[in-house]
Protein backbone atom coordinates (compact mmCIF):
# COMPACT_ATOMS: atom_id res chain seq x y z
CA UNK A 1 0.00 0.00 0.00
CA UNK A 2 2.07 3.10 -1.18
CA UNK A 3 0.59 6.47 0.64
CA UNK A 4 -1.11 9.21 -2.48
CA UNK A 5 0.28 11.95 0.03
CA UNK A 6 3.83 12.61 -1.26
CA UNK A 7 4.62 13.73 2.03
CA UNK A 8 3.49 10.48 3.79
CA UNK A 9 5.48 8.18 0.97
CA UNK A 10 8.34 10.37 1.88
CA UNK A 11 8.14 9.44 5.15
CA UNK A 12 7.36 5.59 4.37
CA UNK A 13 10.80 5.49 2.88
CA UNK A 14 12.59 7.09 5.12
CA UNK A 15 11.38 4.96 8.00
CA UNK A 16 12.11 2.08 5.51
CA UNK A 17 15.69 2.67 5.18
CA UNK A 18 17.24 1.15 8.22
CA UNK A 19 15.01 -1.79 7.99
CA UNK A 20 15.34 -2.19 4.26
CA UNK A 21 18.79 -4.43 4.49
CA UNK A 22 18.25 -6.09 7.77
CA UNK A 23 16.07 -8.37 6.30
CA UNK A 24 17.06 -9.82 3.13
CA UNK A 25 19.33 -12.60 2.96
CA UNK A 26 22.79 -12.80 2.85
CA UNK A 27 23.36 -13.70 -0.60
CA UNK A 28 21.07 -10.80 -1.83
CA UNK A 29 22.75 -8.16 0.29
CA UNK A 30 26.14 -9.76 -1.33
CA UNK A 31 24.56 -9.00 -4.81
CA UNK A 32 23.30 -5.52 -3.58
CA UNK A 33 27.17 -4.54 -2.64
CA UNK A 34 28.23 -6.63 -6.00
CA UNK A 35 25.51 -4.04 -7.81
CA UNK A 36 26.84 -1.31 -6.11
CA UNK A 37 30.65 -1.86 -6.88
CA UNK A 38 32.49 1.66 -8.55
CA UNK A 39 35.47 -0.05 -9.02
CA UNK A 40 38.13 -3.29 -8.92
CA UNK A 41 41.53 -4.19 -9.58
CA UNK A 42 43.79 -7.26 -8.60
CA UNK A 43 43.90 -5.56 -4.85
CA UNK A 44 40.96 -3.59 -4.07
CA UNK A 45 37.35 -3.63 -4.65
CA UNK A 46 35.55 -0.21 -3.53
CA UNK A 47 31.99 0.08 -2.90
CA UNK A 48 29.09 2.36 -2.35
CA UNK A 49 28.26 1.60 0.83
CA UNK A 50 24.33 2.17 1.36
CA UNK A 51 22.53 3.35 4.17
CA UNK A 52 21.84 1.37 7.38
CA UNK A 53 24.18 -1.26 6.73
CA UNK A 54 25.93 -1.95 9.95
CA UNK A 55 30.13 -2.53 8.69
CA UNK A 56 30.28 -5.28 11.63
CA UNK A 57 28.16 -7.17 13.65
CA UNK A 58 26.87 -7.08 17.63
CA UNK A 59 23.93 -7.55 19.14
CA UNK A 60 20.59 -7.09 17.36
CA UNK A 61 22.43 -6.86 13.80
CA UNK A 62 21.75 -9.79 11.30
CA UNK A 63 23.23 -8.30 8.13
CA UNK A 64 26.52 -6.29 8.41
CA UNK A 65 29.13 -5.33 5.60
CA UNK A 66 31.89 -8.03 7.16
CA UNK A 67 29.76 -11.02 7.35
CA UNK A 68 29.22 -11.34 3.51
CA UNK A 69 32.97 -10.48 2.41
CA UNK A 70 32.78 -14.76 1.27
CA UNK A 71 30.12 -14.15 -0.68
CA UNK A 72 31.09 -10.92 -2.29
CA UNK A 73 34.47 -11.85 -3.36
CA UNK A 74 32.75 -15.10 -4.79
CA UNK A 75 30.22 -13.36 -6.71
CA UNK A 76 32.75 -10.97 -8.22
CA UNK A 77 35.86 -12.96 -9.37
CA UNK A 78 34.65 -16.80 -9.23
CA UNK A 79 33.95 -19.34 -6.44
CA UNK A 80 37.63 -20.10 -5.48
CA UNK A 81 37.53 -16.83 -4.72
CA UNK A 82 39.28 -15.62 -1.02
CA UNK A 83 37.25 -13.34 0.99
CA UNK A 84 37.42 -9.36 0.84
CA UNK A 85 38.71 -8.05 3.60
CA UNK A 86 37.66 -5.09 5.65
CA UNK A 87 40.42 -1.68 5.36
CA UNK A 88 38.20 0.62 7.19
CA UNK A 89 34.88 1.27 8.47
CA UNK A 90 32.02 3.94 7.96
CA UNK A 91 29.25 4.29 10.37
CA UNK A 92 26.40 2.28 9.58
CA UNK A 93 24.30 5.39 8.99
CA UNK A 94 26.93 7.03 6.72
CA UNK A 95 26.46 6.07 3.09
CA UNK A 96 29.70 6.67 0.44
CA UNK A 97 33.02 5.40 -0.76
CA UNK A 98 34.21 2.24 0.91
CA UNK A 99 37.55 0.74 0.06
CA UNK A 100 37.61 -3.28 0.36
CA UNK A 101 40.95 -5.49 -0.07
CA UNK A 102 41.13 -8.67 -2.32
CA UNK A 103 44.57 -9.81 0.30
CA UNK A 104 45.44 -9.49 3.50
CA UNK A 105 48.49 -8.26 2.72
CA UNK A 106 46.49 -5.26 0.43
CA UNK A 107 44.44 -4.71 3.39
CA UNK A 108 47.23 -4.11 5.56
CA UNK A 109 49.14 -1.96 3.52
CA UNK A 110 45.82 -0.01 3.34
CA UNK A 111 45.16 0.31 6.48
CA UNK A 112 48.60 1.87 7.26
CA UNK A 113 48.29 4.29 4.48
CA UNK A 114 44.64 5.30 6.79
CA UNK A 115 46.69 5.39 10.07
CA UNK A 116 49.28 7.24 8.73
CA UNK A 117 46.92 9.83 7.28
CA UNK A 118 47.66 9.29 3.68
CA UNK A 119 44.21 8.92 2.35
CA UNK A 120 42.21 12.05 1.80
CA UNK A 121 38.79 11.33 2.62
CA UNK A 122 35.79 14.05 1.54
CA UNK A 123 32.60 14.07 3.17
CA UNK A 124 29.65 16.11 2.59
CA UNK A 125 27.04 16.50 5.40
CA UNK A 126 23.54 18.70 5.90
CA UNK A 127 23.70 20.33 9.35
CA UNK A 128 21.43 22.57 11.73
CA UNK A 129 22.37 25.84 11.24
CA UNK A 130 25.60 28.03 10.09
CA UNK A 131 29.14 27.23 11.43
CA UNK A 132 30.43 30.58 12.67
CA UNK A 133 33.31 31.09 11.01
CA UNK A 134 31.84 29.75 7.46
CA UNK A 135 35.12 27.90 6.92
CA UNK A 136 37.88 26.21 9.39
CA UNK A 137 39.30 23.68 11.29
CA UNK A 138 37.88 22.25 14.38
CA UNK A 139 40.85 20.79 16.43
CA UNK A 140 39.58 19.53 19.49
CA UNK A 141 40.36 16.08 21.28
CA UNK A 142 37.33 13.44 21.74
CA UNK A 143 36.90 10.83 24.34
CA UNK A 144 34.03 8.62 25.43
CA UNK A 145 32.46 9.01 28.22
CA UNK A 146 29.02 7.22 30.10
CA UNK A 147 26.04 9.39 29.68
CA UNK A 148 24.03 9.63 32.90
CA UNK A 149 20.93 9.82 32.50
CA UNK A 150 17.45 8.10 33.00
CA UNK A 151 18.65 5.44 30.89
CA UNK A 152 22.67 5.44 30.98
CA UNK A 153 24.70 5.38 27.67
CA UNK A 154 27.76 5.48 26.52
CA UNK A 155 29.11 8.39 23.66
CA UNK A 156 32.18 10.47 22.34
CA UNK A 157 32.23 13.86 23.51
CA UNK A 158 35.06 16.95 23.43
CA UNK A 159 37.76 16.55 25.52
CA UNK A 160 39.31 20.18 25.17
CA UNK A 161 42.81 21.11 25.97
CA UNK A 162 41.54 25.06 27.31
CA UNK A 163 39.20 26.28 28.80
CA UNK A 164 38.26 29.88 29.64
CA UNK A 165 39.09 30.79 33.55
CA UNK A 166 35.35 31.67 35.03
CA UNK A 167 37.16 34.86 37.10
CA UNK A 168 37.71 36.91 33.91
CA UNK A 169 37.43 35.05 30.28
CA UNK A 170 40.96 34.29 30.12
CA UNK A 171 42.13 31.33 28.20
CA UNK A 172 43.64 28.54 30.38
CA UNK A 173 45.48 25.36 29.54
CA UNK A 174 44.16 21.71 31.09
CA UNK A 175 45.68 18.44 32.10
CA UNK A 176 45.18 16.14 28.87
CA UNK A 177 42.73 13.60 29.13
CA UNK A 178 44.88 10.43 29.15
CA UNK A 179 42.29 8.82 27.27
CA UNK A 180 40.94 11.84 24.63
CA UNK A 181 42.37 11.13 20.82
CA UNK A 182 43.53 13.74 19.31
CA UNK A 183 40.84 14.55 16.51
CA UNK A 184 41.26 17.34 13.51
CA UNK A 185 38.29 18.03 11.07
CA UNK A 186 38.55 20.67 8.20
CA UNK A 187 35.52 21.98 6.91
CA UNK A 188 33.55 24.90 4.75
CA UNK A 189 30.56 25.79 4.04
CA UNK A 190 28.92 25.23 0.04
CA UNK A 191 25.72 26.27 0.55
CA UNK A 192 22.89 27.31 3.65
CA UNK A 193 19.01 27.85 3.29
CA UNK A 194 16.23 26.68 5.30
CA UNK A 195 17.62 27.10 8.47
CA UNK A 196 20.75 24.72 7.51
CA UNK A 197 23.64 24.47 6.03
CA UNK A 198 25.56 21.94 3.53
CA UNK A 199 29.31 21.10 4.77
CA UNK A 200 32.09 19.65 2.78
CA UNK A 201 34.33 17.93 5.69
CA UNK A 202 37.77 16.38 5.83
CA UNK A 203 38.36 14.30 8.50
CA UNK A 204 42.46 14.31 9.04
CA UNK A 205 42.49 12.04 11.93
CA UNK A 206 40.08 8.76 11.92
CA UNK A 207 38.52 8.92 15.76
CA UNK A 208 35.27 7.23 16.04
CA UNK A 209 32.50 9.51 15.29
CA UNK A 210 34.92 12.18 14.95
CA UNK A 211 32.60 14.40 11.95
CA UNK A 212 29.37 14.24 13.95
CA UNK A 213 31.05 15.37 17.60
CA UNK A 214 33.20 18.07 15.98
CA UNK A 215 29.92 19.12 13.95
CA UNK A 216 27.85 19.03 17.19
CA UNK A 217 29.39 19.87 20.11
CA UNK A 218 32.64 22.28 18.18
CA UNK A 219 30.65 24.39 15.59
CA UNK A 220 26.98 23.72 17.80
CA UNK A 221 25.50 22.27 14.01
CA UNK A 222 24.56 18.83 14.56
CA UNK A 223 23.84 16.77 11.44
CA UNK A 224 20.50 16.66 10.32
CA UNK A 225 19.23 13.47 11.33
CA UNK A 226 21.67 12.65 13.99
CA UNK A 227 19.57 11.78 17.17
CA UNK A 228 22.66 10.59 18.84
CA UNK A 229 24.72 13.73 19.14
CA UNK A 230 22.11 16.18 19.14
CA UNK A 231 21.75 16.31 22.91
CA UNK A 232 24.05 15.59 25.42
CA UNK A 233 21.85 13.30 27.97
CA UNK A 234 18.85 12.35 26.56
CA UNK A 235 18.39 9.83 23.94
CA UNK A 236 15.39 11.48 21.74
CA UNK A 237 15.06 13.13 18.26
CA UNK A 238 16.45 15.63 16.99
CA UNK A 239 14.75 18.76 17.52
CA UNK A 240 14.70 20.92 14.14
CA UNK A 241 13.56 24.81 13.38
CA UNK A 242 10.21 25.80 12.66
CA UNK A 243 11.41 26.71 9.54
CA UNK A 244 13.22 23.49 8.37
CA UNK A 245 10.29 21.20 9.56
CA UNK A 246 8.19 23.66 7.20
CA UNK A 247 10.40 23.15 4.11
CA UNK A 248 10.81 19.36 5.11
CA UNK A 249 6.67 19.04 5.01
CA UNK A 250 7.31 17.46 8.64
CA UNK A 251 6.00 17.60 12.10
CA UNK A 252 8.30 17.36 14.65
CA UNK A 253 6.68 14.64 16.30
CA UNK A 254 8.21 12.71 12.69
CA UNK A 255 11.85 13.39 12.89
CA UNK A 256 12.81 10.37 14.35
CA UNK A 257 12.30 9.01 11.08
CA UNK A 258 15.20 11.30 8.93
CA UNK A 259 17.99 9.90 8.46
CA UNK A 260 21.39 10.72 9.55
CA UNK A 261 22.86 13.22 6.33
CA UNK A 262 26.26 12.01 5.85
CA UNK A 263 27.77 10.73 3.15
CA UNK A 264 31.67 10.10 2.32
CA UNK A 265 31.75 11.68 -1.14
CA UNK A 266 35.09 11.07 -2.42
CA UNK A 267 38.04 8.98 -1.36
CA UNK A 268 41.93 9.61 -2.77
CA UNK A 269 44.03 6.71 -2.50
CA UNK A 270 48.15 7.03 -3.48
CA UNK A 271 48.38 3.20 -4.46
CA UNK A 272 51.35 3.10 -6.45
CA UNK A 273 49.65 6.13 -8.82
CA UNK A 274 46.78 8.05 -7.14
CA UNK A 275 43.53 6.69 -7.11
CA UNK A 276 40.42 8.78 -6.82
CA UNK A 277 36.93 7.55 -6.02
CA UNK A 278 33.63 9.78 -6.00
CA UNK A 279 30.00 8.25 -4.99
CA UNK A 280 27.37 10.47 -6.17
CA UNK A 281 24.46 11.43 -2.88
CA UNK A 282 21.77 8.63 -2.17
CA UNK A 283 18.75 9.45 -3.36
CA UNK A 284 17.11 10.72 0.05
CA UNK A 285 20.04 13.21 0.20
CA UNK A 286 19.42 14.26 -2.88
CA UNK A 287 15.47 14.86 -2.24
CA UNK A 288 16.47 16.71 1.27
CA UNK A 289 18.48 19.35 -0.91
CA UNK A 290 15.95 19.87 -3.13
CA UNK A 291 13.24 19.98 -0.07
CA UNK A 292 15.66 22.36 1.78
CA UNK A 293 16.43 24.54 -0.87
CA UNK A 294 20.12 24.01 -0.55
CA UNK A 295 22.13 24.13 -4.28
CA UNK A 296 24.20 21.51 -4.90
CA UNK A 297 27.92 22.76 -6.35
CA UNK A 298 29.13 21.61 -9.73
CA UNK A 299 31.70 19.48 -9.15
Amino acid sequence: QIPKDPTQRWLRELSALSQQLQQVHPNVLAKILKQRTIYQNEEIVVIDKPYGLPVHGGPGIKNCIADVLPILAKMLENMKADPLHLCHRLDKETTGVMVLARSKEAAEKIRLLFKTRQVEKIYWAIVLGDPDPVEGIVEIPIVEKEVQSHQSHYKMTLAPNYRLRPEDGKVMKIRKNRNAESAVTRYRRLASASACSLLELQPITGVKHQIRVHLAYGLGCPILGDHKYSHWSKLAPQKLPELTLRRLKLEQSKARHLPLHLHAHRLRLPLGQPLDFVCKLPLFFQKTLRKLELDIPKD
